[in-house]
């Protein structure tokens, strides 16, 4: 595997070549990643992963000093993966005009429901750091996670944006045994706390269940209820339309939707998502 730190060494490298597939990371690395990666091994020629902690992209600037890393071990798990190349930029690399007035993307409601809402601004840092991606990979498809159900809406309205060739592929979350969505934010939840934060997929598992026994506005109650009681902080739980997200109170049979929840545990936020339908999956 090569380790590439410069924009211009690494496209020289990928200069001619076909069927790139790219996996955007901010490192910490878990199996949700290495799935998104074996994804892309089978189904491209050559496969980059590119490890970045975005500073634009985080509203707390603490959380942005305590994201984790682990690039050495990070290093090592994408050799063993049998990935192509990685790249590693720095914030100057991707940002050499600084962080200052930097452009923004017109992304109308997606910008402003759930997650925009209680992360303003977060979504512009993500399409800010992506579009450099894309403009410096340019692979024919990039691999991003269920888990960020709302961000892959992002990036495929940023590709659509800039009118490019590259196919989003979206893969099913990663969960550890016990049904807890894999996250490089687990690394920061204690032995207790990670047994506490299975809630959050059993709440949505409660959610899917009784769509079709309770009003949604009811089942929104008893699945906030029961978050505060495990000790979480809610920042939202949601049923959605699953190709708008726009929140409905009313399940439609012939339209996908998606339960959403967001909520800290202690100091560290969790978000988790599942279709109430299984089309999209």
């Amino acid at each position: 595997m090569i380790i590439f730190k410069e924009i211009d060494a690494l496209q020289s490298f990928l200069a001619g070549k076909d069927e790139i597939g790219f996996v955007p990371t901010m490192g910490a690395l878990h199996t949700g990643h290495l799935t998104l990666l074996q994804e892309s091994l089978k189904h491209s020629k050559l496969t980059i992963c590119s490890i970045f902690v975005n500073p634009t992209q985080f509203n707390d600037p603490r959380d942005f000093e305590k994201y984790p890393i682990t690039l050495e071990k990070d290093i090592e798990l994408l050799t063993n993966a049998g990935v192509d190349a990685v790249f590693v930029p720095t914030v100057a690399t991707i940002y050499p005009a600084g962080l200052n007035k930097l452009e923004t993307y017109p992304l109308g409601s997606l910008e402003k429901l759930w997650e925009g809402s209680y992360r303003p601004g977060h979504f512009q840092g993500v399409c800010q750091v992506v579009s450099r991606l894309l403009d410096a990979v340019q692979p024919h498809k990039i691999y991003m996670g269920q888990k960020d159900f709302q961000q892959c809406m992002v990036i495929k309205k940023l590709i659509e944006l800039k009118n490019i060739s590259t196919e989003l592929i979206q893969v099913a979350t990663v969960r550890e045994t016990s049904g807890l969505a894999m996250s490089s934010r687990n690394m920061r939840l204690s032995a207790t706390e990670k047994t506490t934060a299975v809630t959050i997929s059993q709440v949505l598992d409660y959610l899917r269940d009784h769509i079709n026994i309770l009003p949604i506005s009811l089942l929104l109650q008893e699945a906030q209820n029961r978050l505060m009681q495990a000790g979480f902080k809610v920042d939202y739980v949601g049923i959605a339309d699953a190709s708008t997200l726009e929140p409905i109170v009313q399940i439609d049979p012939k339209r996908d939707a998606v339960a959403m929840i967001a909520a800290y545990l202690n100091e560290v936020r969790l978000i988790d998502n599942k279709l109430i339908y299984t089309a999209l999956q």
